[in-house]
C-alpha cells in the first residue's frame, strides 16, 4: 500500500492527498480484521449525507471462516472469487428505496448509499485497509438468499482486507494491479447545459 502523499497520480487542482492515494487493489492478505477496526469503517458510513437524513444505506457482511461467509462468497462470479477469497470481510451494500418518514419513493437512495460507501472506502484506506467495490456477483440471488425485502435494492459488494503482494494474483490481474488514472476535469464538468465533451469522455 502506498504511503500518504506518495501516489503516482497527480491531481490537477489542490485536494487532500488521500483522495488520490486511495485505490482498489485486488491482492489481499488472508488475515482477519479486528472488530474495533471493522466497526470504525461502518461508523464512518453513519456520517454520510442523505436526503431528509433518511440514511437509506444498509451493510450486510460476512467475515472469513464464519457461517455467513459461504453465503456471500458463493454469490461472486468466478473471476472475483479468484482474488476475493483472501478478503477479511465481504460486505453487501443495500439501500432503502422508500423514505422512512412517509413511505414514499426516495429518488436518491442509490446516490446516498454511494456517499456512505465512499466514507467506508476512505476510512478503510486511512486505517491501512483495502476496500474494493464490485458488481460482479448475482444480484437476484443476493436479494433472495440474504432475505432482503423488496423495498431494498442490492447495490454492490465490497471485499475488505489488508493489501497483499500482487504476485499472489493470476498473471492477467497482476498487470492491472496498480492505481489507475482519471479523465481530465474538463470532461466531467460543464457550467450550464450538458455539452458534447461530457459524452464518452476518454480517461487519461
Amino acid at each position: 500500500m502506498s504511503t500518504p502523499g506518495t501516489s503516482t497520480r497527480r491531481p490537477a487542482h489542490s485536494i487532500e492527498s488521500f483522495f488520490v492515494d486511495r485505490w482498489s487493489p485486488r491482492s489481499l492478505l488472508p488475515e482477519p480484521i479486528a472488530e474495533e477496526n471493522l466497526l470504525s469503517l461502518f461508523e464512518a458510513t453513519r456520517w454520510a449525507p442523505s436526503s431528509y437524513n433518511n440514511q437509506p444505506w444498509r451493510f450486510l457482511y460476512a467475515r472469513r471462516e464464519t457461517e455467513a461467509w459461504p453465503l456471500f462468497f458463493n454469490l461472486l462470479v468466478e473471476q472475483n472469487q479468484g482474488w476475493a477469497k483472501n478478503a477479511a470481510v465481504l460486505i453487501l451494500v443495500v439501500s432503502n428505496k422508500k423514505f422512512d418518514h412517509n413511505g414514499k419513493d426516495a429518488p436518491t437512495h442509490s446516490f446516498d448509499a454511494g456517499a456512505a460507501w465512499q466514507n467506508l472506502a476512505l476510512q478503510a484506506w486511512l486505517k491501512g485497509y483495502v476496500a474494493h467495490g464490485m458488481q460482479g456477483f448475482d444480484y437476484e440471488r443476493a436479494q433472495k438468499e440474504l432475505e432482503i425485502p423488496d423495498d431494498f435494492k442490492v447495490e454492490a459488494m465490497i471485499a475488505l482486507g489488508r493489501q497483499g503482494p500482487k504476485e499472489s494474483l493470476p498473471a492477467a490481474l497482476q498487470e492491472k494491479e496498480e492505481p489507475n488514472q482519471r479523465r481530465p476535469l474538463s470532461a466531467t464538468i460543464a457550467e450550464g447545459k450538458f455539452t458534447s465533451s461530457l459524452v464518452h469522455a476518454e480517461k487519461k
